[in-house]
């Protein structure tokens, strides 16, 4: 037994370097369309005998090709920044615009409570006023000139 020689057992005795086999594509039937699994139809099968006897069979597996791109229209980074800018902008005065409404609805209602507070006590004083007239019950009190000497009261 040489050096080179496989120390397998059950190897071929005349191992052949490459098989090939293609396989028999199924065609659909007419009512039912089927997709392909890789483009360009159904790959070949390779069968490879490796030195130790080993037989290795599988796909030829290609790289899949992008489509190229639909040619794209440069937009410069200031443009977009620009517009970025904008809708920023928009969403701050949005912001802004709620909080002046907010300001404006809280002012409005200050004021209308500072008005009925002052409505109300004006007619509360009105009212004590109006009914001190009529002398119902009230106490007359005469005022007379009155003469202050030397720290006495003299009335």
């Amino acid at each position: 037994m040489t050096v080179n020689e496989p120390t397998l057992h059950g190897t071929p005795a005349e191992p052949t370097a490459l098989e090939i086999h293609h396989p028999t594509p199924i065609t659909p039937t007419p009512t039912v369309q089927l997709a392909p699994a890789q483009p360009g139809g159904v790959p070949a099968v390779a069968s490879v005998v490796l030195p130790d006897g080993r037989v290795v069979t599988g796909y030829a597996v290609h790289p899949a090709q992008p489509e190229p791109l639909a040619a794209k229209l440069a937009v410069s980074r200031t443009a977009v920044n620009v517009a970025l800018g904008g809708v920023g902008f928009l969403a701050v005065c949005g912001g802004l615009f709620l909080l002046t409404a907010f300001i404006t609805a809280l002012t409005a209602l200050v004021t209308q409570l500072v008005i009925l507070a002052a409505v109300v006590f004006g007619g509360w004083v009105a009212v004590q006023v109006l009914s001190a007239s009529g002398h119902k019950g009230a106490t007359t009190v005469n005022i007379r000139k009155a003469v202050i000497k030397r720290n006495k009261f003299y009335g």
